[in-house]
């Protein structure tokens, strides 16, 4: 998945520069709103260093972006996004196969900085703040299921998790193409403390925005 998605950024790279925009498609100084829908195809990793076997699972992301101008070459994008993570994970148990999927629903925020060395590419970095607003466990064996989901309330605004996020945009005219790769840093409290979570999200994007 992750080199299907390299590699549609590179032919759409190659297309583009073999059909430069010219002066009078040049919009990185408007001020401009959109809308994006596309995948994350995310996982979870061991900080700790550990023997932890998971696979990837895909998930929806939606929403919508600004982009703001600061200068030609540099601007601010920020974007609210519902987002989908998790992960699945295969085995055994007393000679039994099973499957277990994890799926975490998000409100994510990124805050972006951009770099626009040319009409058609923007380069994106910058944190993320992922507000989890619910999560479902399913375990599968055989004719077993077990679900299990369970709804959050974050009426406080430090509980959330900060994330740290880098990809690129391929503008054309008015359609916009992202790929990006985000990960998880810190998990803030409610009382106002941080800490490292051992299990951190991490995840590619491809993205399909229109904006206007």
């Amino acid at each position: 998945m992750k080199k299907l998605i390299l590699l549609v950024v590179a032919i759409t790279l190659i297309s583009v520069n073999s059909n430069a925009q010219d002066e009078s498609t040049d919009m990185r100084n408007d001020v401009h709103f959109g809308v994006k829908a596309g995948i994350n195809l995310s996982n979870i990793y061991d900080t700790e260093g550990n023997e932890y076997d998971a696979e990837g699972k895909i998930g929806l992301a939606i929403g919508g972006f600004l982009q703001i101008p600061i200068g030609t070459y540099l601007g601010f994008e920020p974007e609210i996004l519902f987002s989908q993570k998790g992960y699945r994970s295969t085995g055994s148990v007393l000679g039994a196969s099973y499957e277990f999927t994890h799926t975490e629903n998000f409100i994510d925020v990124p805050l972006l900085i951009s770099i626009k060395p040319s009409p058609f590419l923007t380069i994106l970095a910058g944190p993320q703040f992922s507000f989890l607003m619910s999560q479902k466990d399913v375990f599968t064996s055989g004719d077993l299921t077990v679900d299990q989901e369970e709804e959050f309330e974050n009426d406080n605004l430090r509980k959330n998790t900060l994330c740290f996020l880098g990809g690129v945009n391929i503008n054309l005219t008015n359609i916009v193409i992202g790929a990006r790769a985000g990960w998880d840093i810190q998990d803030n409290k409610g009382d106002g403390t941080s800490t490292n979570p051992r299990y951190k999200n991490v995840w590619y994007q491809a993205t399909v925005g229109f904006r206007f």
